[in-house]
């Protein structure tokens, strides 16, 4: 008879008992079809970073390829798609409950494929409206919309003991689809991988370049991550739950003190890796940064597992604290690299180092915040619930399940919107006193503020 019930769970997809937190159950069951579904979910969050922020390297080349974009207008096109996928994560955040994680996984991994077969064609005609790279970029925007999905969808899967390390890996490893982008398609738009269909553009050197191969390079691989999602992960039905069930945790003031801290760390790592290369050379326009650009996404993707495994042992809380000062202290010395400051010209070196170390601590404060969100919402949760409910255990620990995994998902969507900030900070401070200071001095005033909330406000839950 067991067999029987396991088999048919196998066929439908859906796993219709899930109590991970039981550890006869995680040890006999549960951690096997766990990691299956995590290692399935990192490439399918991997492609959506590699989309999300593709057109940091593709705004790079526009100019280049017979487009007369401005400065600004080349800034806006890398700050669009974080914009979009901000506003997109709200609903996505959503959809898991509701639709249930393999298929929204999968739905959402092949629509990526839309922009990037869309971008190839537009790239290839200099008289494509400017209009239509923005309605090309929005489009991107919807990949970031992913992260909330598949980070709630995960959290699902793991029990709270294993949050820090499982999500860590979900997003640091999805993170990296950053610089995975930065490093390969600068690579491919140097080489006639499908010059058999799209057409290159031949530059004043006499060499070709072949802008259509960076989002084209993608689909192949799209293709292969949907199949994946669609036949090896799982639905779980006690995972199910409307919309109605998850808006109450809009309403908890702890929500939007984490968004904020959140939106410090991960908004800074996404910020970054969208403006660092055109920042770079805005600066220092003789350095060719776009075939080193992706280090600083590789770190930050690289640390926020870290991070995560560090606050499962440490606790969330003692590690975002020293990582926003850390972070406070790395803005403040880029001051003194850029041109204008320590000398005319800048120092290229240093301005690279302090740019990397905050990268570094963007990612793992990424990792340290998500793991403070996932525990310490939950804690709140069930204190709560346990106050309303008499002291039922488990229907506490069910809420808090499932507001915990809706507060991700919202909590990922405000932290978004710093892909958007950062870039726009960068470009309107460009425009304004033709330095990037004035946007940097207002990115150190963030991370102090966070270094007084972090502790004031949760300094008390690192000893429970």
């Amino acid at each position: 008879m067991e067999s029987t019930i396991h088999k048919s769970k196998n066929i439908s997809k859906v796993l219709t008992h899930w109590v991970p937190e039981d550890p006869t159950f995680w040890q006999q069951e549960g951690q096997h079809i766990a990691r299956k579904n995590l290692w399935i979910s990192i490439p399918c969050l991997l492609l959506s970073f590699c989309v999300w922020m593709m057109f940091s390297t593709v705004s790079i080349n526009l100019n280049r390829v017979g487009f007369t974009f401005t400065t600004d207008q080349l800034f806006l096109l890398t700050a669009l798609p974080s914009a979009s996928g901000a506003i997109m994560r709200i609903p996505y955040s959503f959809m898991v409950p509701i639709i249930g994680g393999r298929r929204w996984t999968a739905f959402t991994t092949a629509f990526l494929a839309v922009p990037c077969i869309w971008l190839s064609i537009a790239v290839q005609d200099p008289n494509t409206l400017y209009s239509i790279f923005v309605l090309i970029s929005l489009l991107c925007g919807f990949a970031g919309g992913n992260f909330a999905s598949s980070m709630s969808n995960i959290s699902f899967f793991f029990p709270k003991h294993k949050q820090g390390g499982a999500l860590g890996l979900n997003g640091g490893l999805g993170n990296l689809g950053v610089s995975v982008m930065q490093l390969f398609a600068p690579l491919t738009v140097s080489m006639g991988i499908f010059s058999f269909f799209v057409s290159g553009s031949q530059q004043p050197d006499g060499s070709m370049l072949w802008l259509a191969n960076a989002p084209l390079i993608w689909v192949p691989f799209i293709v292969i991550t949907t199949l994946a999602a669609w036949f090896g992960m799982n639905d779980i039905a006690t995972a199910k739950a409307s919309i109605s069930d998850q808006l109450p945790v809009l309403k908890r003031p702890h929500m939007w003190v984490l968004s904020f801290l959140y939106l410090s760390t991960f908004g800074s790592f996404i910020g970054f890796s969208a403006g660092f290369a055109m920042l770079t050379k805005t600066q220092f326009p003789t350095v060719d940064i776009i075939h080193i650009a992706f280090l600083g996404p590789l770190l930050g993707a690289f640390m926020r597992p870290v991070g995560g495994a560090l606050s499962d042992k440490l606790g969330g809380i003692k590690v975002t604290t020293i990582n926003f000062v850390l972070m406070a202290i790395f803005t403040a010395s880029i001051f003194y690299f850029l041109p204008g400051e320590a000398s005319a010209n800048g120092n290229f070196k240093l301005f690279f180092i302090g740019f990397m170390l905050l990268f570094a601590t963007a990612g793992l404060g990424s990792g340290s915040t998500f793991q403070m969100i996932a525990v310490v919402f939950r804690q709140l949760t069930v204190e709560r619930m346990l106050r309303e409910n008499g002291g039922n255990e488990e229907k506490a620990q069910a809420r808090a399940i499932k507001d915990s995994a809706a507060a991700l998902g919202f909590i990922s969507a405000i932290g978004a919107i710093g892909g958007f900030f950062i870039p726009k900070a960068f470009g309107t401070s460009l425009a304004l006193t033709g330095s990037p200071i004035g946007a940097m001095k207002v990115f150190l005033g963030f991370y102090i503020v966070c270094v007084i909330l972090t502790w004031a406000v949760y300094g008390r839950y690192e000893k429970k």
